[in-house]
């Protein structure tokens, strides 16, 4: 319970910042441009799409044709990510109805000592955790876990749901438009593509009014810093190759950075918004060396409906689901699927809390939760998305 409460510590806000009833950027500002300068065009085409279709090829996408899941129309690779701005589209009932994205379903794994050495973590799988009960995390959330949110996004199954986190952005300190999540929040893996209308709303529910009263809640109470939509999505090649949504295919590379934008076209950055963004640790410490690690998310499958913000903090053991993919951290946690993508966090060197990873599977029975281990294939994801909007905002 103390280490609970010091990882929640950390996680309040670090930089001053409008509280939501005053945020007039956030709920009700008229629309104007966006900061850098960026218009609702989209970042790229989809393929075979002439330049002078753009438009024509916009409208038709905001008056429905997103819904088209064929599979010759689901845009897959990197470079074909699209996202443009319909707005509206998330309200709160629309929020409150998406369901979670089920978590993937890992096996146990092998027990055994690595090929490095005992002192090295990488293909070992620790005895199973205890289960560890989530906990509400304290309102308003806004004042305790001011960078945590949702991830709300279309998939063929309808409106879903997965959890992220605000993160810094090394080309704008101080004003970073960056969100982590896990890769299957925003892409379907090995057998589709990217999801559509992917946006993420930070502090959801913010005063945690019960499911019954959010559909009638004024928006600011559910959405109190405003929803901000992905102008570009990046996850790892192996995410995309890989990814499956049952057996841990894929999860040891589920991780995922959105660049965001307000859907009012505020100028101040996601990051001066909510008064706090975390930095990412890429170190990939061995277990051994934290003593207490914690994961935050909005768990929206039974027995949680997804309306509150929940954490479970623990010491990490390891699992491996495959011996030449890197190990990832476990820890016992009874929240469920909603819980993906959600930020895992330790006390940094500064005090400050730091995320480290991210939720990506747990049993069907909900334990336990894993999560990728942030290495170099992270750090380029990462940097790689810094580095384009680098001179855009």
């Amino acid at each position: 319970m103390l280490a609970a409460a010091a990882l929640t510590a950390v996680l309040a806000l670090t930089a001053t910042a409008c509280g939501p009833s005053d945020d007039k950027a956030a709920g009700d500002a008229k629309p104007s441009a966006t900061a850098g300068g960026q218009s609702d065009d989209l970042p790229a085409l989809p393929k075979g799409i002439p330049t002078q279709d753009l438009e024509k090829w916009k409208k038709k996408w905001k008056e429905g044709a997103w819904k088209n899941w064929d599979k010759d129309q689901w845009m897959r690779e990197a470079r074909d990510f699209v996202n443009p701005i319909i707005e509206g589209h998330w309200k709160p009932d629309t929020m409150k109805d998406a369901r979670s994205s089920d978590k993937t379903l890992a096996t146990q794994g092998a027990q055994g000592s690595a090929p490095g050495g005992i002192s090295s973590d990488q293909g070992v799988t620790d005895p199973e955790p205890r289960p560890v009960k989530a906990q509400a995390v304290g309102l308003p959330y806004h004042d305790n876990a001011a960078p945590v949110g949702k991830v709300f996004f279309d998939s063929p199954q309808g409106h879903m749901v997965c959890s992220a986190t605000v993160v810094k952005d090394p080309a704008h300190p101080g004003k970073s438009n960056m969100v982590w999540t896990a890769g299957h929040c925003v892409h379907a893996g090995k057998q589709g593509g990217w999801y559509r209308n992917i946006a993420f709303v930070p502090s959801y529910n913010d005063k945690g009014l019960p499911a019954t009263q959010v559909n009638s809640a004024p928006v600011q109470d559910v959405a109190p810093y405003g929803v901000w939509w992905a102008d570009w999505a990046q996850t790892s090649s192996q995410w995309i190759a890989q990814g499956a949504e049952t057996g841990g295919a894929g999860a040891p590379y589920d991780f995922a950075v959105l660049h965001v934008r307000s859907e009012t076209g505020a100028g101040k950055s996601l990051e001066e918004t909510v008064g706090n963004a975390l930095a990412v640790d890429f170190s990939t410490p061995q277990v051994k060396s934290i003593q207490s690690m914690g994961a935050w998310g909005y768990p929206a499958a039974p027995p949680f409906d997804g309306q509150r913000m929940y954490d479970c903090v623990d010491r990490p053991g390891r699992l491996t689901i495959d011996a030449q993919q890197p190990t990832m951290y476990r820890i016992g946690c009874t929240m469920t699927g909603g819980s993906s993508g959600g930020g895992w966090f330790v006390r940094g060197a500064d005090g400050k809390a730091v995320l480290i990873s991210n939720t990506s599977i747990g049993p069907s029975n909900s334990t336990w939760l894993a999560g990728p281990r942030l290495g170099p294939e992270a750090k380029g994801v990462y940097e790689a998305l810094s580095k384009k909007f680098a001179k855009k905002g």
